[in-house]
């Protein structure tokens, strides 16, 4: 490519012997924060669901399409060499930004499609009756389902691992749990409904002494602090783009070398190929092997973007502020008669599950989205979770470094007044 896409600096000030950054000029890369809400300033609480987008990515996503539009790894023409160049530039950078091989990273939709992918790559082929699979009662959907299904088609059985009263996973319990016929445990980086970080890398190394595969579904996790994958000891890593202020339908699983050589495809198609004959086909090394068909490659091409951002910012001054965010707004919805916070774990994510006494989450979260205010309300594709917690629904205030104290105060004074109205 011709043109670069400069990152713009991040505004920084000098700080007493550390880096200091003005997130009021930081918030205003972010376009769609700028808009109003039924009148209202926006105030977007709803960043696990999705991360909103800073300039530099739309804008490197709108360059793609009108500047070098092409699909990759089949071209020689101009265009073909540089969507080519920047697609996998994109997956360097990711590679970098998460400390792992850039060949052992597989660009794909997002985490849901990185652990079916294990699934049905990995463990279909290898379980057998009587085998087990474990998982925490923490887990996101996409993280239990997968199981589930292959369980079905193998006979291997999908175990449970309990939490703690805070939201923290009883360790005990899983260290017991993991006997002889576990052959996999999938496990959350960071819960998307309790805000827990699970000790991933205590977690891993107790696995591995027992011959257990890994499976860390970390969609939470990178968008809000600096992951070491290799440090984290796993045997595979999943995470979604557009949790960490990259474009939707992207994301990556990295996974352990020897893994992918010994996985057969996932899918069939183009590009996955070194040759197809009507006797055979021989399929191409991996991570390629896994990426059939043509990619979101504009999509990818945000992603870079959005990691060259998030590393220009620093993930260290990331989890700062949003832990400074966190209990300015823990400390305040304390304060409030009848509500109750889901997950106390110390050192938790800037993520605050909640419900009110005699009140309906939908109700909650319709009121509040009438003054401006977007929170999630629902099951958060957590089902099993909230069975345990005992609630049907809760609502969900979730933070990025993007977010200010005085939004955290706008939506306190609106929930106060959603009190009010619902009794």
């Amino acid at each position: 490519m011709d043109k670069k896409h400069p990152l713009p600096s991040p505004p920084l000030h000098a700080g007493e012997g550390a880096r200091s950054i003005d997130w009021t000029q930081v918030r205003a890369d972010f376009p769609l924060l700028q808009r109003e809400v039924h009148g209202k300033p926006l105030v977007y609480f709803d960043s696990a669901n999705t991360g909103q987008k800073p300039a530099c990515v739309i804008e490197a996503t709108d360059d793609f399409y009108r500047r070098f539009n092409a699909n990759v790894s089949r071209a020689v023409h101009a265009l073909g060499s540089e969507a080519t160049e920047a697609y996998e530039g994109a997956r360097t950078k990711l590679a970098r930004f998460l400390n792992v091989r850039a060949d052992e990273l597989v660009l794909c939709s997002g985490t849901t499609f990185a652990i079916n992918l294990v699934a049905y790559s990995w463990a279909l082929p290898r379980l057998q009756p009587g085998d087990v699979i474990l998982v925490t009662r923490m887990e996101h959907h996409a993280n239990i389902v997968p199981w589930q299904l292959v369980a079905q088609r193998t006979g291997a059985t999908v175990k449970p691992v309990e939490l703690c009263a805070d939201g923290t996973l009883d360790m005990d319990a899983l260290r017991a749990a993991m006997t002889s016929a576990v052959k996999l445990l999938a496990v959350a980086h960071t819960s998307n409904v309790l805000g827990t970080v699970n000790p991933v890398r205590e977690i891993c190394r107790e696995a591995r002494k027992r011959g257990i595969v890994t499976v860390v579904d970390g969609s939470q996790a990178v968008p809000h602090r600096k992951v070491d994958v290799a440090a984290i000891g796993c045997d595979f890593y999943a995470l979604t783009g557009h949790k960490m202020c990259g474009p939707t339908g992207t994301g990556a699983l990295w996974a352990r070398r020897e893994h992918l050589e010994a996985m057969p495809p996932f899918l069939g198609g183009g590009e996955m190929i070194k040759e197809v004959r009507f006797d055979g086909t021989v399929f191409n090394d991996p991570p390629h092997r896994f990426e059939a068909g043509t990619p979101n490659i504009a999509g990818f091409v945000g992603l870079g973007a959005a990691v060259d951002y998030l590393s220009a910012l620093g993930m260290d001054n990331i989890e700062a502020r949003e832990r400074e965010l966190l209990a300015h707004l823990t400390g305040e919805l304390q304060e409030i008669d009848g509500l109750r916070i889901f997950g106390t774990a110390p050192d938790k994510a800037a993520v605050v599950s909640f419900a009110i006494d005699g009140t309906h989450s939908h109700d909650i979260a319709t009121l509040l989205d009438l003054e401006g205010v977007a929170v999630r309300s629902g099951q958060h594709c957590a089902h099993p979770l909230l069975q345990r917690l005992g609630v049907g629904t809760t609502c969900r205030a979730s933070l990025a470094f993007y977010n200010t104290h005085e939004e955290i105060e706008a939506f306190v004074s609106a929930l106060k007044k959603v009190r009010l109205l619902l009794g």
